[in-house]
């Protein structure tokens, strides 16, 4: 089975579209986490609050990228993998030739990556040929300054991130590309699921930026399947807690809210 195939059941089997995103930021883990691994402590019981309600975990490659991120990261995944959940690695990967397929490598590790797609096809290629792996390709992406480019006119009436996004359905012919496409531009999101009715999406957004979380789901699911991520909104949702009980608690809490407030629009 393939990625976008492992995700619908997952989807199904916990009644969610909740992607949790694992962003330790070093300088907000709480001073109760007591080990010579805090990123990988603070991620186990952050997943142990949320895995019942996460149809996917989203670590960002920016808070592993040293010797110990990266001994943190691979306990994580293999931690989430053992809770029966998909890990889709946030890398905004896009390089050409030898550094392609190099980048390409830690798909043998997680089960989807993002990609960026401005050096063209062959960047992605080494990606796109892993058909049982997800291939997430930046359209629309969540923060302000997307509009400096991907709103930019590239010609026929289209802006850049809808010629990317068709393109990108152009290239999924193993069936494993996906959108990032944010919820913090609801019109633009919907202009997209137009243009690529079959591709599902990553929305970010939802969480600490506010995003719209109706717009999300009923354009970023396609047949059901596709991810509302929320990172800091979830992971932190302790900081006011008392003791590490409380912390994780209010972890949990938040991702459940998120999966409620996201299924009254499925």
């Amino acid at each position: 089975m393939g990625f976008f195939e492992d995700l619908a059941a997952r989807i199904d089997s916990v009644d969610s579209v909740v992607s949790v995103g694992l962003d330790p930021d070093p300088a907000r883990i709480p001073a109760f986490i007591d080990s010579d691994l805090p990123r990988w402590a603070f991620n186990r019981r952050v997943i142990d609050a949320t895995h019942e309600h996460a149809a996917c975990y989203k670590p960002n490659a920016a808070f592993y990228e040293d010797a110990d991120g990266w001994r943190a990261l691979r306990e994580t995944v293999a931690y989430a993998h053992g809770k029966g959940v998909p890990v889709l690695l946030d890398a905004k990967r896009g390089d050409i030739g030898n550094t392609a397929r190099q980048y390409a490598k830690v798909l043998d590790e997680v089960d989807a990556i993002t990609v960026n797609p401005y050096l063209g096809r062959d960047s992605l290629e080494p990606f796109l040929s892993r058909e049982e792996k997800g291939v997430i390709v930046l359209a629309r992406t969540s923060n302000q300054g997307a509009t400096d480019f991907q709103n930019l006119e590239v010609g026929n009436g289209k802006t850049l991130y809808e010629y990317v996004a068709q393109r990108a359905a152009e290239w999924n012919h193993n069936g494993n590309v996906g959108l990032v496409v944010g919820a913090t531009a609801p019109e633009e999101l919907e202009r997209v699921r137009e243009l690529v009715p079959d591709l599902p999406f990553l929305v970010p957004g939802v969480g600490a930026q506010g995003g719209d979380a109706e717009a999300a789901v009923e354009y970023g699911l396609a047949d059901g399947v596709g991810l509302v991520n929320s990172s800091r909104g979830i992971i932190f949702a302790g900081e006011s807690a008392d003791d590490e009980q409380g912390y994780f608690r209010a972890v949990g809490n938040a991702a459940k809210q998120l999966k409620g407030r996201l299924n009254r629009y499925r």
